[in-house]
């Protein structure tokens, strides 16, 4: 199988890289120009084409892109393909490429997937081997793909390691802005407020715990890609951000009021969170 990938940051450069060990041609579209250097020099890619180019060349075409940018690719690409082509794309949102796509002529080319997969580095430098193995991937509105063209991606991703799941491409952004949109952005606040308060950086890196460290470590995030992210979702994310207020609020009165009993219940409370974290690993284990 010929695969080109568009995008060679973590995730694409990621699925470039491991193809190209299982025996994949793996083709590279990136229009910054130190991407191709690199994906070339740290073997992500067997060749870099234009997308033009890369169209008369690929069956199967990854679109891992900001999701602002992945609306236009995709229908570039849509029109441009033969019957015989098809095209994925892996952003965090789905429901409004979705609905930009839908009535495409050749729509039934296209699959809308979401692999639960990443780091918080960017660029090709950042991408690994195994990356996506035991993780879960999204498939949105798999009823609109021939069936072709769903077996070529779903054999990609069972390739990476990955467990396939199927869901509508709105349940998908509401589930997301609470597990992993509402994360970031809760990175993202918590390291703004340490370093409004604290000015004098060098303290912060001496009383840094293990702690903040794995609770701000999505702040590292790329802000190009989460901005376009939030924007996509920003009606679920701006609901669940509300919610999370709420506790927030919550909590602050507790503490205010020196409420040891509440606060107790509150954590214990959110303790359950093991629970369900627990079920969803033993849950990839008895589907893999």
């Amino acid at each position: 199988m010929k695969l080109a990938v568009i995008g060679l940051g973590l995730i694409g450069g990621s699925i470039a890289k491991e193809c190209r060990q299982l025996g994949y041609t793996v083709i590279g579209v990136d229009d910054n120009v130190q991407h191709q250097e690199k994906a070339i020099d740290f073997g992500l890619v067997d060749t870099v084409m234009a997308l033009d180019e890369a169209v008369g060349e690929a069956d199967v075409f990854a679109v891992c892109i900001p999701v602002d940018a992945i609306e236009a690719v995709s229908l570039y690409l849509l029109n441009t393909i033969k019957w015989n082509q098809t095209v994925f794309d892996v952003g965090s949102t789905k429901a409004e490429i979705c609905k930009a796509l839908g009535d495409h002529e050749k729509r039934e080319r296209y699959v809308a997937a979401h692999p639960l997969a990443g780091t918080e580095f960017s660029g090709p430098g950042a991408a690994i081997i195994n990356l996506f193995r035991d993780k879960k991937n999204i498939i949105c509105e798999e009823h609109k793909v021939a069936e072709d063209a769903l077996e070529s991606v779903l054999k990609i991703f069972n390739d990476l390691g990955m467990q396939s799941l199927f869901m509508d491409a709105d349940s998908h952004d509401k589930h997301m802005a609470y597990v992993s949109h509402l994360s970031h952005v809760s990175a993202f606040t918590l390291a703004l407020t340490v370093l409004d308060i604290e000015q004098d950086q060098k303290q912060i890196f001496n009383l840094a715990s293990t702690g903040f460290e794995s609770t701000v470590r999505l702040a590292k995030s790329n802000p190009e890609t989460w901005s376009s992210i939030f924007n996509k979702n920003s009606i679920h994310l701006s609901d669940a951000l509300s919610k999370y207020i709420t506790h927030l609020t919550h909590f602050k009165e507790v503490i205010d009021k020196g409420d040891t009993v509440s606060s107790k219940e509150l954590m214990q409370k959110a303790n359950e969170i093991k629970r369900v974290l627990n079920g969803l690993k033993l849950n990839v284990v008895k589907l893999s």
